[in-house]
């Protein structure tokens, strides 16, 4: 195993180089023992700094907060890594709304939607979703995960389409290869590639639905499609179009509706479905539409909304207090404070020289590139005092990994400060340790070949 010097330690270049893709596909009789070479890889890079996934916080995701490392190890910083957007998760109201619906109902729904696991909030939540989009109807889901997966599963057939940008979300594209073997990803905000597919589907194929599925905002990218011009396409090819606003629904634009609402989409989209994860202090997400016949076949059709117990009284209670704090001044306020700080972190970031894409959103990504380079920087920053998550191949394309920044509303220019100075102090140390590695790594040669380079 060849070993490089870093500083004081000794690291493998194994711990620099694969990716999770690399034991996705298992072979072998052996169901259990199969997974060891994910974990020898995982804990390599784990026992030498490597592994920065994982983590748990010591206290509240606030924008300065205590942390665990997945090996036990204490570090605490300034937090760029919790999705928080607009600092609800330790809102007194929030807290206030919390503990009033555990008085009136105890802790758990105790039943799924389907029988009789919704509750007064639940109900006056799916009103409040509804109205905010401008659409008839919303279905709650118990992450927004499942409403992703879930709305695919249920709508789709195994002979339908689906058209989708090619970076969507986890969610969506596990819910459409699960539903149909005709899944096409098109290139990413490509509407001409996205014709090009619906074209050749509807020349051959006139019986079947089609499904075009986007982000209003990407979360990798932070950038976002031309959502009318999507719809359009919907309309002339007979194809229905779902957008995900899981990122952008209650922190961007003056009123709070994201992208929809800044390209004049409002009740206008087929489908939306989103997460309370981002913004609104809670798990759970929703499906919204203006068809009660589609409401209601996915209450009995869309397995994790029909087989999982609903949300919690305290989810719901907190989320539907959530979307009036979103509604109300106190919400534009902490927008337009958000929309401060990512001006100021993104402009902060260009002048220490590092690399930032995408449009102004929470979603801050900061380019490193190589992956093993990016390892070493992630490592360095829990001594230093910073809380930033490393997205590295295959959640993004090779060759581009990065930190995915999350601002806060409540994160101050001094915790803006902090944060890019100690990522510049990471990365000028991990980039000076790192270059015998890129020698080392160039795919030619021995030990490019003995690491399958």
């Amino acid at each position: 195993m060849p070993y490089m010097s870093d500083e004081s330690n000794s690291t493998p270049v194994e711990a620099l180089t694969g990716s999770l893709r690399d034991y996705r596909d298992l072979h072998g009789t052996d169901l259990l023992g199969r997974v060891e070479n994910f974990f020898r890889w995982q804990d390599m890079r784990r026992q030498h700094h490597l592994w920065p996934y994982s983590r748990a916080t010591e206290e509240a995701p606030n924008t300065v907060c205590a942390a665990l490392e997945d090996t036990g190890e204490h570090f605490a910083g300034v937090n760029f890594g919790s999705q928080d957007y607009l600092s609800l998760a330790s809102h007194p109201a929030i807290k206030e709304a919390a503990k009033a619906a555990i008085d009136e109902y105890g802790v758990h729904s105790a039943g799924s939607a389907a029988f009789i696991g919704n509750t007064r909030y639940s109900l006056a939540l799916e009103r409040s979703i509804a109205d905010f989009l401008g659409m008839e109807h919303a279905v709650l889901y118990p992450t927004g995960w499942a409403a992703g997966f879930g709305v695919i599963k249920a709508l789709v057939r195994p002979d339908d389409h689906v058209v989708m940008d090619g970076l969507c979300h986890s969610c969506l594209q596990e819910g459409a290869f699960a539903a149909t073997r005709n899944v096409h990803l098109h290139g990413h905000l490509n509407i001409a590639s996205a014709r090009r597919h619906l074209a050749r589907i509807r020349a051959r194929d006139a019986e079947n639905a089609i499904l075009v599925v986007t982000e209003s905002l990407f979360s990798m990218d932070s950038d976002t499609p031309d959502i009318a011009a999507l719809q359009d396409l919907c309309r002339e090819f007979r194809a229905t179009l779902l957008v995900d606003c899981a990122h952008d629904l209650g922190n961007l634009g003056e009123d709070g509706r994201g992208h929809i609402g800044l390209q004049h989409m409002i009740g206008l989209v087929d489908i939306v479905m989103g997460s309370f994860s981002k913004t609104f202090g809670s798990n759970g997400g929703f499906v919204a539409c203006n068809s009660p016949a589609v409401r209601e076949y996915l209450k009995y059709y869309s397995a994790p909304q029909t087989f999982s117990n609903a949300l919690s009284p305290i989810q719901a209670a907190v989320v539907l207090k959530a979307f009036e704090i979103v509604k109300s001044a106190e919400g534009r306020a902490l927008r337009a404070d958000l929309m401060n700080n990512i001006t100021y972190l993104r402009d902060t970031l260009q002048a220490a020289d590092f690399e930032v894409i995408g449009e102004p959103s929470a979603i801050v990504p900061v380019m490193m590139r190589e992956e093993g380079l990016a390892r070493m920087v992630a490592s360095r920053l829990p001594e230093l005092g910073a809380v930033a998550n490393l997205v590295e191949y295959p959640a993004v394309a090779k060759g581009s990994a990065r930190f995915r920044f999350q601002v806060m509303a409540k994160h101050t220019r001094a915790n803006v400060d902090d944060v890019v100075a100690r990522l510049r102090t990471a990365y000028d140390a991990a980039h000076a340790a790192y270059q015998p590695y890129g020698r080392l790594l160039a795919p030619s040669g021995a030990v490019a070949a003995a690491i399958g380079g």
